[in-house]
């Protein structure tokens, strides 16, 4: 699974997936939860395993307010990738995109104190899929059915964001099944069917989390907030969003909470933040075709079960 993972006081696992930019490393660097791993596991019977043994995050603009695992884990041992320096002294300019804004570090995972070892853990009580949805469309945290899960684990949508690829100067649709699908050696609806499995076997719940803009598309809206985003895991994580109350979101069906500690209400249902509820009606109606459009591709192979969980678009 090309994921991150980590573990509660309680032995509680949750598992992010999620392409580049989409907040993976950060969000599963939590002060209060062990790091298991952060980019490669295996998920067993009754096992979460890494075999990855290190981290690779990203640095444009790190600070230890916002980041602290991050920012402590940059020391000797650590790789440092296209980052500047301060008046050429040693001192990394994590501000410093001149070359790219895809700045990096790469760091063995003991460089990090709240770590599990070995890298493993129980089958995961939580799942986060995290994307970064371009256009504000999807609500920040919603919860999917096993259906859901599946459909959109085969989808992998997300917005490339500058600085995550070469070329890449602002948010561009990309769909990556099951969020890695340059290393899927079968077909995307293999891995659907055997999480669908893993999920009828557990009471794991799936969450799809948007780190992308609200109140707008990009250059309308602004991106969610990194702490309103850790605000939403946290009380999935601890079962405060299992004692709300959920609202559907039309076209794209996703139950989500109308309300969440931490969280302004006004933000969970995302066409509530739009000044134009018109032209987010609009714009919802084109995302939903871009995710029945790459859908085509998998169709013949995807149960009926799993088709039934796609957007419906709006004629």
């Amino acid at each position: 699974m090309h994921c991150s993972a980590n573990i509660g006081e309680k032995g509680d696992t949750a598992v992010f997936f999620g392409l580049s930019g989409t907040g993976k490393t950060t969000l599963s660097s939590d002060p209060n939860r062990a790091l298991i791993g952060d980019d490669e596991h295996g998920w067993s019977n009754d096992t979460v395993f890494n075999f990855e043994g290190g981290c690779y995050a990203k640095t444009i603009d790190l600070s230890r307010d916002k980041e602290p695992q991050i920012y402590d884990a940059i020391k000797f041992g650590a790789i440092l990738e296209n980052i500047g320096f301060n008046n050429e002294s040693s001192t990394p300019d994590y501000t410093d995109g001149s070359i790219t804004e895809n700045t990096r570090v790469s760091y063995p995972i003991d460089h990090i104190d709240n770590i599990v070892l070995p890298s493993k853990g129980s089958s995961p009580k939580n799942i986060f899929f995290l994307t970064c949805d371009a256009f504000g469309v999807l609500p920040p945290i919603s919860k999917l059915t096993n259906e859901q899960a599946m459909y959109h684990f085969m989808s992998g949508y997300t917005a490339k964001v500058a600085g995550t690829e070469v070329g890449i100067t602002e948010p561009t649709t990309t769909f990556s099944a099951c969020f890695g699908a340059a290393f899927l050696p079968l077909h995307p609806a293999k891995y659907a069917t055997l999480l669908g499995d893993k999920l009828k076997e557990s009471d794991t719940t799936v969450w799809l989390v948007n780190t992308g803009w609200s109140g707008g598309s990009y250059g309308e809206g602004s991106r969610m907030k990194l702490s309103y985003t850790r605000a939403m895991i946290t009380a999935a994580l601890e079962g405060t969003l299992d004692r709300e109350e959920f609202k559907t979101l039309p076209v794209f069906e996703l139950a989500y909470p109308s309300s969440c500690p931490g969280v302004p209400s006004e933000l969970l249902n995302p066409k509530q933040t739009w000044s134009d509820s018109a032209a987010y009606d609009d714009t919802a109606s084109k995302l939903a075709s871009k995710f029945v459009d790459n859908f085509e591709t998998y169709k013949e192979e995807a149960d009926a079960s799993i088709l039934a969980a796609a957007p419906k678009v709006l004629v």
